[in-house]
Formats: C-alpha cells, structure tokens, sequence
C-alpha cells in the first residue's frame, strides 16, 4: 500500500457501523412512527395493547416459546441482567464466564456486589473459555455474543438439558442475529438498541419456566430495589410479562422498536434478520481476506461474531485507531469504528441486519485510504 491513496468515489448510503446504539432499520425515518399514543399514559387501555403488541413481535421474531416470558425492563441489557442477578442468584453456586468486557462486568458485581465467590472461567480478547469445563450444578452468567471482543457461543451445544443450575444469558449482540436454543436458555436478555437498531433505556428480560420456580421458591438475602421487583406475595408479576412495566417506560422508543420489529417481519423475521447479518459479516470477511494488514480479533471463525465484528489492525495503536476513525468519520464514511476502550486497540465493525451489505463492500476502500492517511500523518 502506498502512503498515499485516492479518497474513494463511493461512500455507504448510510455509514452507521456502531456496536450501540446501531444503525436504524432501511427505510426509517421519524415520521414513520406510530404517535397515538404519545402524550397517553403506559398504563391507558392504548399504552397496554402497543406494549404488548411489541411484545408478540418480538415473540414471533425471536421464535420464543410459549414457555418463555417477554418483560418490557428499565435500564436497557444492563438493567436486565442486573435484575435477573439480583433476583436469582444466591440459591446455588455461581459460575461466571468471561472473554470480554461485559462477562467481567458481571464478574465483577457478582464478587463486589452481591459477594457470592464466584467461580471464573476467562479468556483473553478473540479467545473463548473451555465451554465444556462449565459445572451446570452452578448457575451459569456468560454473553452469547462477546461485544466488545467480536468472540461468541458458537452454539448452545455446551448447555446440558438435565444441568441443575439455571443458564444466563447475556444476549444482547446475539438474538434476532442467531438461532437461539430456547430449551437451553432460562434467562436471557438484551436491548432493542443492538441489532434492531431501536433507542436505549429499556431492556429485555426472557423467563423460562425454571427461572420463574427460582424466583417463586427462593428469597435473597439482599434488599431488592423496587425496579427489580419481580415477585409479589410468592407469584411472579405476571403483570410485567404483559406490558405493564415496573416503571415509566418512553412510548416513543416503544414505538420505534415496533417499527424495526415489523420490518423484521416484512423480511422474513428472523430468518430474514439472520441473513442480512450472514451476508453482511461475510463481505467483512472479504474485506479482511484481501489485506494483509487486517485480520480478525476472534481467530477461530466458528466462535467469531457475526454482529460485532472486532478487527486487528497491523502496527496500530489506540493513536492511530483514533485517527482513522477520525478521518472515516470526517468524511462521513463510516462512524463510531472504533475498537472498544477495554479492548486491544482496533476497528470494530457492526454487520448487523439494520446495515446494508452494499454499505459494508463500500467501506473497504475506505478503511484502505483511513489506514494509508493516518499511518502517513
């Protein structure tokens, strides 16, 4: 490569590759919303039916079971899955699962909050744990998708279906992106922000049955803030699983979630979703494969990410990636590329399905002129 290169004729129509919030659905625009219900109370006859409206989209989209419980949750995936810890942990021995920076969140509050000794299982930046070393006598915290090191679950093949312990799934960068095996899963979260490309704020917390006994049979030792409430008089509130949610939720970034749910159904739902991300990541791949100074953070493609797609840069520092993001952003060519700050330093691309596959085949000669201009600076 030259140090200096042409800067390239054709730009993405919509250069949004963040990892969160992500890039709206094709074809959004404010003015396509749905406002009936602004100004309305979430708890008016038309805030309950919209609420649970969007909960049977994304029933229908994620292929959910009727054993599984939708909640509408404050605090986006964070949130989530501090309730369901929170609310579940202590009854058993608890394992956590960390290769990338949220896994350690979890580690982290599990040890510091909540002071329950976990047992870690970690593994550096683009490597996955020894999955088949899991004890599943233990309840078990782990993210289906690492974001922020382009590692995932390869499948849900690790997880027994006779364990004892109940299965966590942080799985915010994973569903509507991959086929999830629900009878694995008791508890699962995300946010509408990652691959629906919705607005942040609200999270969302899946229950299989065995979660719902946990919460029905078993007391914490901790005092519960009213947030994370998810039981009265020893039934769960099935009030939650319904659209009435705990708190106040904003019915604009409701009804913006409906619109990318019903796109998703207009393209074939989830089998839809999964191929715009496949078709997308694979024109990453070919971006990578053609230049030897990119490579992949997560060197074993069975386990690598097919949402947030983590790449090596050769020679980079953080200095150099901030440059390149700079330049790409200044162009308004690609924004917010920019590896995570926890990560070892590089790009990060989001191939999820709201990103249009000509869009990621425009960015390769981008990234080719950020690269030359900035190691030239």
């Amino acid at each position: 490569m030259t140090d200096l290169l042409p800067v390239p004729d054709v730009k993405p129509a919509r250069p949004h590759f963040s990892s969160g919030p992500c890039a709206k659905p094709p074809g959004w625009t404010p003015e396509k919303l749905a406002i009936d219900v602004m100004g309305r109370s979430h708890r008016s006859k038309i805030g309950k039916t919209r609420l649970q409206y969007a909960i049977d989209l994304m029933r229908e989209m994620l292929k959910l079971p009727d054993t599984h419980r939708i909640g509408i949750v404050p605090g986006s995936d964070t949130g989530a899955f501090e309730m369901a810890m929170w609310t579940m942990l202590g009854a058993k021995p608890v394992t956590a699962i960390a290769w990338e920076s949220f896994g350690e969140g979890w580690v982290t509050d599990a040890v510091k909050q909540l002071k329950i000794d976990p047992t870690v299982l970690r593994a550096d930046y683009g490597q996955l744990p020894d999955l088949d070393t899991v004890d599943w006598s233990n309840d078990v915290l782990f993210t289906w998708n690492g974001t922020t090191s382009g590692v995932r679950a390869p499948n849900g093949d690790w997880i027994p279906e006779d364990r004892e312990g109940l299965s966590f799934a942080d799985a915010t960068s994973a569903v509507f992106a991959y086929e999830i095996p629900w009878d694995k899963i008791d508890v699962a979260t995300f946010s509408w922000q990652k691959v629906l490309g919705g607005e942040g704020g609200h999270g969302v917390l899946i229950l299989g049955p065995r979660a719902v006994e946990r919460l029905e049979t078993y007391t914490p030792a901790w005092p519960l803030p009213k947030v994370f409430r998810l039981v009265s008089k020893g039934k769960l509130a099935e009030g939650v699983f319904k659209g009435e949610t705990i708190n106040t939720p904003s019915m604009l970034a409701v009804e913006d979630a409906i619109f990318a749910l019903e796109w998703a159904k207009s393209i074939g739902g989830a089998d839809g979703l999964i191929a715009r991300s496949d078709a997308n990541a694979a024109a990453l791949d070919t971006i990578v494969a053609d230049r030897d100074w990119l490579g992949h953070l997560a060197a074993d493609p069975a386990s690598r990410s097919k949402t947030s797609v983590c790449l090596t840069v050769d020679g980079a520092d953080e200095a150099l990636i901030k440059k390149m993001a700079a330049l790409l952003e200044g162009e308004h060519a690609a924004y917010d590329i920019a590896g995570y700050r926890d990560a070892p330093a590089g790009l990060r691309i989001w191939c999820g399905a709201t990103v249009d596959t000509a869009d990621v085949v425009a960015l390769g000669p981008w990234l080719d002129w950020a690269y030359a201009k900035a190691k030239a600076a």
